[in-house]
């Protein structure tokens, strides 16, 4: 079971992946087009992610993990 502060770092994440596909005017579509990834459950945090799957999320949105996870 999450603690509750992992499951406000696990939202934080879902907020930040949702942000960045919107800034770049992507559609749930085009992200998974590209990468493989069905961002749609990650983004309304009802999915685990993987890091691996995280670092191509961020890859595709051209934002360096370090970057991604500043000042979570």
């Amino acid at each position: 079971m999450l603690t509750p502060v992992s499951e406000e770092i696990a939202r934080e994440i879902a907020y930040r992946l949702r942000q960045l596909r919107q800034a770049r005017g992507y559609t749930l579509q085009e992200v998974y087009d590209a990468t493989g990834v069905h961002i749609a459950r990650l983004e309304a945090n009802r999915a685990n992610m993987t890091v691996a799957t995280l670092a191509t999320l961020c890859r595709y949105y051209e934002t360096p993990l370090a970057t991604f996870f500043q000042d979570l």
